[in-house]
């Protein structure tokens, strides 16, 4: 999802006082060393490389694939989220071949998914379709018309807070990387191989009778649809975003109140927050009905 307002770099900062300079598109960038080519081209050269499994709130994990750069005097297409970057280094982020790649990727993950957008709750706020748009994929030319493997799977709603609906899953990892490295709960793995990858609570358990402890970091770091507050379910996409403190202890979690109108949608913890980063509990991320 889409935190409103919320810039997305794709990469975590680098702490380096060191600065690298090099080329990306023909714009030269100076930033920390260590910084990715990812974030390099977002932050310094306002170059927004089309990116999936990444996000700047988790570290690097390179599996999506759609970040695909070609580095001059080097083989191949690395991954600009994974690749750091590196004095006199000359980037290209578009080119005829990166565009045919990063089609042929798009293509493999809606060949396997819903095609039902319109009715989807996410439908406006989903990094899958912005990609989708960004990469100019006009056709799929292979696949399941939409009929997702997975679709014959129950969603899980046991959860009172949000609701995990499989067929709408692309295997990016990023919430299980967040229970982990956000969270520290562990509560999410991936079960399965290959074509039978899928995402598992506990021991393939419902949500609510696994490990979560229900932060929602897992739900702001999915990309689709396929976990998503019920609250956004039940009355569409917020509109504007309040930054606001959260009042139920005394840490001062800073949150972004996204609302409908005066109605709040939900509550989003403040990447900018002092206390929380990015960060909640279960108490600030979802028990807010008393301010409704």
């Amino acid at each position: 999802m889409h935190a409103i307002d919320d810039k997305d770099y794709g990469t975590p900062a680098s702490k380096s006082r060191e600065m690298v300079t090099l080329e990306i598109d023909g714009y030269e960038v100076t930033v920390p060393a260590g910084t990715s080519i990812m974030r390099a081209a977002a932050e310094a050269a306002k170059i927004n490389i089309p990116k999936l499994c990444a996000t700047d709130t988790l570290e690097a994990f390179g599996s999506c694939r759609l970040c695909l750069v070609e580095i001059e005097g080097r083989r191949g297409y690395p991954a600009s989220c994974t690749t750091p970057v590196e004095p006199g280094m000359k980037v290209r982020t578009q080119s005829e071949k990166l565009a045919q790649i990063r089609k042929g990727v798009m293509e493999l993950y809606i060949s396997d998914h819903p095609l039902d957008c319109l009715t989807c709750p996410t439908n406006g706020n989903c990094e899958l379709q912005d990609m989708a748009g960004k990469v100019g994929l006009r056709e799929v030319r292979y696949g399941f018309e939409g009929a997702n493997h997975f679709t014959s799977s129950k969603k899980d709603e046991s959860n009172p807070y949000f609701t995990y609906d499989p067929s709408k899953c692309i295997v990016c990892s990023r919430c299980v990387r967040a229970c982990e490295e956000t969270q520290g709960t562990f509560a999410l793995t991936i079960d399965g191989r290959g074509f039978a990858s899928r995402i598992a609570a506990g021991q393939n358990e419902a949500f609510l009778d696994s490990e979560c402890v229900s932060c929602g970091a897992c739900v702001q770091a999915c990309p689709t649809a396929t976990l998503t507050e019920k609250t956004v379910i039940q009355y569409g996409q917020p509109e504007r975003a309040v930054v606001t403190t959260c009042a139920y202890c005394g840490v001062g979690c800073s949150f972004k109140a996204e609302m409908q109108g005066d109605r709040v949608v939900r509550m989003v913890p403040n990447k900018d927050g002092g206390a929380n980063r990015g960060h909640a509990c279960v108490k600030g991320r979802f028990a807010w009905g008393y301010a409704t």
